[in-house]
């Protein structure tokens, strides 16, 4: 197994097969007071389809990462960013 956290990996997984552009989906992890910050990038032009309709996309995507964070026991934050880290 990677050191490759659930909640990345589910992310990654995720916006991958909302994108038009796969291979320009990034994403970061870091700890910042406490919790878990994910910051999500998307090849520009793309953060629409991620946001979805009245950003209901993005919060089905705050949810699952949240879910996924639960289960290692981490608070979790998704940022959604349009271009590279």
């Amino acid at each position: 197994m990677t050191d490759e956290s659930r909640v990345r990996r589910v992310v990654e997984v995720l916006a991958q097969a909302l994108t038009d552009h796969p291979e320009q989906v990034r994403v970061t992890e870091s700890t910042q007071r406490g919790a878990t910050l994910v910051e999500l990038y998307v090849a520009p032009g793309e953060l629409g389809r991620v946001i979805g309709r009245q950003g209901r996309t993005a919060a089905a995507l705050r949810t699952l990462a949240a879910s996924a964070g639960e289960q290692e026991g981490k608070k979790v934050t998704l940022e959604i960013r349009d271009g590279r880290p």
